[in-house]
């Protein structure tokens, strides 16, 4: 790597060059370190960017070393951040998430553990024969998740000062009907029909706003879970909330980049209320766990529909664009299989485009 500012090598403002790197490095390994690299990495739908190092340690004849740095998009006052926090949280609970050496409040950048390149999504798309035993330790992780984090969460945990109330799931809502509907697909909706669609989607939200509150990720899916060392490690926690159980499910079992067979899912469904019911030592109505699935899955699907149209109308961002529609049929399928759902389904169908499968690029 030449030896320049890395401000210059990546299309992403670095606030950090090569000397810091190795000066950093130095710290966190107790000796000196040379042939230092830094090189960017595809990031997420987040403002964060990340790089990978690599390094060698002075006092070694051979080997090399690897590690994440992950720059906030700016500096966060005080020594810790969500991320931060929850990080150490999951930590104390012997869950498997990345470690942190270090963190550079100053800059906003923090050094993490390199669990590799391969996501969930990547391993399985390569690897199709392990669709089965990968998922059954993702459910399994997610049944931890929730009963270790649930049980332990307090005041220090961000997360437990955050809710999916109505009031944050009917903001996801006007989120995407902004950005999907009026930013996207150019069809926005008048006062008169923003509140109709509103007046017909708050149910559901008031449903979901009323179950049993669990620590949620928020972000459990394909992309965010590393097949590392022949096990998961869960990334991107630092949104974590308290919100019904079957949203993280949801993530998980009907996400965007990575779909499921109908029967897969359901097994897999029923594998995590056995976990449940294993865990809680109490049986699990199953009829109204799968109620709330479908109803939970209307409104994260949606989510994700409007954070994909965010990242192109008002990021520049197109990549997520293929994945519209697609989470839209999750979103069709669902409506149309839930006669409970009727009134909210005529509705959507409406003022959602693309909901009816006219989507540009749908099969």
């Amino acid at each position: 790597m030449p030896a320049q500012p890395a401000s210059s090598q990546f299309t992403s403002p670095a606030r950090f060059d090569r000397d810091y790197i190795a000066e950093s490095l130095k710290s966190i390994l107790g000796s000196a370190v040379k042939d230092v690299a830094c090189a960017p990495l595809l990031g997420d739908a987040s403002d964060r960017t990340y790089f990978r190092v690599t390094f060698a340690e002075e006092a070694k004849s051979s080997g090399s070393g690897s590690l994440i740095l992950m720059q906030l998009k700016e500096p966060v006052s005080g020594p810790e951040t969500d991320f931060t926090r929850i990080l150490k949280f999951l930590r104390t609970l012997q869950l498997p998430v990345p470690e942190l050496f270090y963190y550079d409040s100053a800059k906003g950048i923090l050094f993490l553990e390199d669990c590799g390149d391969t996501t969930l999504e990547d391993w399985i798309r390569d690897h199709p024969g392990d669709r089965e035993k990968y998922y059954r330790e993702a459910v399994d992780l997610l049944s931890r998740l929730h009963q270790r984090a649930t049980k332990h969460v307090g005041p220090d945990c961000p997360a437990y000062h955050l809710r999916f109330d109505v009031e944050k799931l009917m903001w996801e809502f006007d989120f995407m009907l902004q950005h999907y509907v009026g930013g996207l697909m150019q069809s926005p909706l008048n006062e008169q029909e923003a509140g109709e669609i509103r007046r017909h989607f708050r149910p559901l939200c008031e449903t979901l706003a009323a179950e049993k509150l669990t620590f949620t990720h928020r972000d459990f899916h394909s992309r965010n879970l590393m097949a590392h060392k022949g096990g998961l490690v869960i990334l991107d926690f630092q949104d974590a909330r308290m919100g019904p159980c079957q949203y993280d499910l949801v993530s998980l079992l009907k996400d965007s980049y990575l779909r499921l067979d109908d029967g897969f899912r359901r097994e897999m469904i029923d594998l995590f209320i056995e976990l449940k019911e294993k865990e809680e030592s109490a049986p699990v109505n199953r009829r109204e766990f799968y109620r709330i699935f479908d109803w939970m899955s209307i409104q994260r699907n949606l989510k994700a529909v409007g954070t994909f149209a965010y990242q192109s109308c008002v990021r520049g961002n197109d990549r997520y664009l293929e994945y519209i529609p697609g989470t839209l049929a999750y979103v069709r399928k669902t409506l149309q299989e839930r006669s409970d759902l009727h009134d909210l389904n005529e509705t959507l169908k409406k003022y959602l485009p693309g909901l009816q499968g006219e989507f540009p690029g749908e099969q």
